[in-house]
Order: structure tokens, then sequence, then C-alpha cells
């Protein structure tokens, strides 16, 4: 599409797109949210700049293909997921560390479900992107 107020304005939406998709990435082992939901984000959000700015750009703004990602996510999931039988607990089970602790606060909590909820927005995107590219190209 050679639209030149599409593409003004991809360049603004996108950027926003992709922050939300991480806000919801973040929220979403507390609230509702969460890997796919946000990785469906993500996925529009290149989707966008694909119609805005062709497939080749849209590739090239992604910067590591559509198919690597989403294995590379599967394998994140995967691993989260078997860190608690590592410790000798049922596989999924949640597991926290706290960073910048002290000894009368805690720290900041980083847990294996933000691990493995990053193995999901990464398998989503992804697998959406891979689907959309080849659909888009043939």
């Amino acid at each position: 599409m050679n639209s030149i107020i599409l593409q003004g304005a991809t360049r603004l939406l996108v950027a926003l797109i992709l922050l939300f998709s991480v806000y919801m990435l973040l929220r979403g082992h507390n609230q509702p949210g969460g890997g796919f939901i946000a990785g469906l984000i993500a996925a529009a959000a290149f989707i966008l700049y694909a119609l805005a700015w062709g497939m080749a750009a849209a590739r090239a703004s992604l910067r590591v293909a559509p198919a690597r990602l989403a294995a590379a996510g599967a394998l994140l999931a995967a691993a989260a997921g078997s860190l608690a039988a590592l410790a000798g607990l049922p596989p999924f089970t949640g597991l926290w560390l706290f960073i910048g602790g002290s000894e009368t606060a805690k720290g900041i909590p980083i847990s294996n479900v933000l691990l493995f909820d990053t193995g999901i927005y990464l398998a989503v995107v992804g697998s959406v992107l891979t689907l959309f590219f080849v659909l888009e190209e043939d």
C-alpha cells in the first residue's frame, strides 16, 4: 500500500502498540493479560507495519526469522516450566527470585512465570508472523 498518511501514522503507532504489548506481558501474571494476548498485540504491530511499508520492510524490521523466534519462545517456555523440576518440585510450580533486596525489604520479584510468559510471547509473535508472511507472499 502506498499511503503517506498510513506510513506516517504507522511510525508512531507501531512503537505504541509494541509498548502496550510489553505492558500486557508484564501485568499478565497478576491480572488479565500475559504472553498470549501480548504476543497477538505485538504481531498486530508488525502486520500493520507490513501493510504500510511492505513485506520486505517488515521482515527487515523484525531482524530475525519469525520461525526461529517461535522456536526460541517454545524452548524458553519449556525451560521455564521445567525449572521447578530441577528444584525437586512439580513442573510449572512458581519459583521466585528477589533481586536487590535488603534485610528489611525483599527486592524486585522475578519468577519463572514471567520467563514462561515471555516464551509464550515470543512463540505467538513468531508463529503468527510466520503464518502472515507465508500467506501474504503467495
